[in-house]
């Protein structure tokens, strides 16, 4: 399975601070991807940077990627669609340069339109456009002489459109909705946002069996096997994206999507950038813990393929075979619990000193918990907070039936 790693932008480890030396650093961390980060403006005085770096990638493993502009408003009227546009247009450009292999971008809020069929015809009217413009960009055969400088040109396709999922309710762009436009748009590509869909699914992505899930939806609803995904840690609230954070600190593991890429990602054509604040370590974070399940899942076929060997040996038949496999399966499964059961924080013990508080005062019993010697006896709340310091007890609410 092709797989490749970077970072979204210059590594925080690099000194000179250029697109070059970067990718210099992230050749010596083995990564083999990078992504450029134009989500203001570009700036033409970076354009002798894209070149170099277009060179470097051309010469070399490493996949250049570059991001368009963070705030767009496809959906928006015309003068909004326009502006939109206009800042997309200087990323293709650059993306020309730099041998970008995909050019990202985002929709922005749904505006007038209602999620479904209208706001999903106009974005894919909007992409069609805009792949147009990059084929055209991206020049012809007769004119070869005139883009020497750019070997690329005629012996590369010209960069994929890739349209974002969203992290925002109030966003267009569901992994639904994305991959609809891309299956009828020809030249364009999901990018699949892990830390987007885990957030505006309230948490959703857990499990292996939740990758499993969203790439097999990808699958049929799209049919390709070429992905670009950004993957972070991230804070969300009801729903929402809130901001980045480093893997380790999230809710969002990416030891579930490494186990799935080892055992059933074969099929893939992927690669993944880092949005982390920690950037290229959270990149070497990712390699090293899919390099962990790949290795264990070769440890683990190769003990059952010796586990079969012996049972061959012995003479056992084949739904005696079965019958093994099965037992052993189900040990592995209660082992799995036991040690889930073993990792999950004990549960605090309550003090079971409880004072009741006479009904009458208030249309609630409140209980009292004590962190110090209260003597137990019924009066009022008022009465007892006067008489005793608040922060040294516990309120807790309890409705009257």
């Amino acid at each position: 399975m092709p797989l490749r790693l970077g970072p979204a932008g210059v590594p925080l480890s690099c000194k000179g601070r250029t697109i070059v030396e970067g990718m210099d650093d992230i050749t010596v961390l083995g990564l083999d991807a990078m992504e450029i980060q134009t989500v203001r403006t570009v700036q033409p005085k970076h354009f002798d940077q894209y070149w170099q770096a277009g060179i470097l990638s051309w010469d070399s493993d490493i996949e250049m990627n570059m991001h368009g502009p963070y705030y767009a408003e496809l959906l928006g009227n015309r003068r909004e669609r326009n502006r939109s546009l206009l800042k997309m247009e200087s990323s293709m450009q650059a993306g020309k340069i730099l041998n970008a292999r995909h050019l990202t971008y985002h929709v922005g809020p749904y505006g007038d339109y209602e999620p479904g069929t209208s706001a999903n015809e106009q974005v894919a009217n909007v992409f069609s456009g805009v792949v147009d413009r990059v084929r055209s960009i991206w020049g012809v055969a007769k004119e070869e002489l005139d883009y020497a400088a750019f070997p690329w040109i005629h012996e590369s396709e010209p960069s994929l459109v890739g349209i974002e999922t969203s992290g925002r309710q109030e966003l267009w762009g569901t992994i639904e909705e994305v991959l609809e436009v891309c299956n009828h748009v020809e030249g364009t590509v999901p990018v699949i946002n892990m830390a987007h869909i885990h957030a505006r699914g309230h948490g959703k992505m857990k499990t292996s069996e939740d990758y499993a899930e969203l790439f097999d939806l990808v699958r049929e609803s799209y049919g390709g096997k070429k992905f670009y995904c950004h993957f972070a840690g991230v804070e969300h609230r009801m729903g929402n994206a809130l901001h980045y954070t480093q893997i380790k600190k999230s809710d969002l593991k990416f030891e579930p999507f490494a186990e799935y890429l080892a055992e059933e990602g074969d099929w893939l054509d992927i690669t993944i950038i880092s949005d982390s604040p920690l950037l290229e370590h959270d990149a070497m974070y990712m390699l090293q813990h899919y390099d962990k399940a790949r290795q264990r899942l070769l440890e683990i076929r190769a003990r059952d393929e010796r586990q079969v060997k012996l049972a061959r040996q012995a003479g056992m038949s084949d739904d005696e075979l079965a019958e093994f496999e099965r037992q052993a399966a189900e040990e592995k499964s209660k082992e799995a619990e036991k040690e889930s059961e073993l990792k999950e924080p004990a549960k605090k013990k309550i003090s079971k000193k409880v004072l009741f508080v006479e009904k009458g005062f208030f249309p609630y019993y409140y209980q009292m918990i004590s962190c110090m010697k209260i003597k137990t006896k019924l009066m009022p709340v008022k009465t007892l907070l006067k008489y005793t310091k608040v922060y040294y007890m516990q309120v807790l609410l309890i409705k009257v039936i």
